[in-house]
């Protein structure tokens, strides 16, 4: 069960599929997360909008994210190359941004599974 508590909606800057992690790439304005390093917001509905179109992002909540590999419960999560999600792990002295962490584990890449969202930075 996914449980957003805030959701806004933004323009998608480009195609966006859905439960993936976002970022801003303007003023109201979306794009898919495509590394640790982005400044991830939060994550896409359950649609999945062409560029230009109006989308709903979790802000706040339990949500549900595509995984891009095994996630274990409990791990922070970032973003991979694609906007799915995956687990942080910086490099020593690197930092990543993650979402959140993992409430329950993904076995393999397509999974969805449920992130409670806490967007911040790690230090590895």
């Amino acid at each position: 069960m996914s449980n957003p508590s805030f959701v806004k909606n933004y323009t998608a800057g480009g195609a966006i599929n859905a439960y993936r992690i976002v970022k801003f790439s303007a003023a109201e304005t979306v794009v898919l997360g495509a590394a640790a390093t982005d400044n991830l917001i939060g994550v896409c509905s359950d649609v999945s909008p062409a560029a230009n179109e109006r989308c709903d992002v979790y802000l706040e909540g339990m949500v549900y994210i595509e995984a891009g590999a095994a996630v274990a419960q409990g791990a922070p999560v970032t973003a991979d190359a694609v906007g799915r999600g995956v687990t942080a792990a910086p490099a020593a002295g690197a930092n990543n941004r993650i979402v959140g962490f993992a409430i329950e584990a993904a076995s393999a890449a397509g999974d969805l599974f449920r992130v409670l969202l806490s967007p911040g930075y790690m230090q590895g």
